[in-house]
């Protein structure tokens, strides 16, 4: 059904004057912004990085989260290449 509309809409659209085709693309601009601004600014079926990355860390239990180094950012060489560790 929807390619159907979609394409009643090209076919009406394709006899409008350029000025008036100008119009429709602005107001379809516009209807996508209102839904993006709907979804909390992210796109229509997009999920936003940090709450993918919330939704996979509620099954991680204390226990693994504890074991991860807190030094990361500083000893990442250490960590990826077996680099010597460098003091914080």
């Amino acid at each position: 059904m929807a390619a159907n509309i979609e394409d009643k809409v090209i076919e009406k659209l394709r006899v409008l004057p350029e000025d008036q085709q100008a119009e429709v693309l602005k107001f379809v601009e516009d209807l996508a912004d209102l839904e993006t601004k709907a979804n909390n600014g992210h796109a229509v079926g997009r999920v936003a990085i940090w709450d993918k990355i919330e939704e996979i860390m509620r099954d991680v239990p204390d226990e693994v989260l504890a074991r991860i180094p807190t030094d990361g950012s500083i000893n990442v060489d250490h960590y990826l290449y077996g680099a010597p560790k460098k003091q914080p």
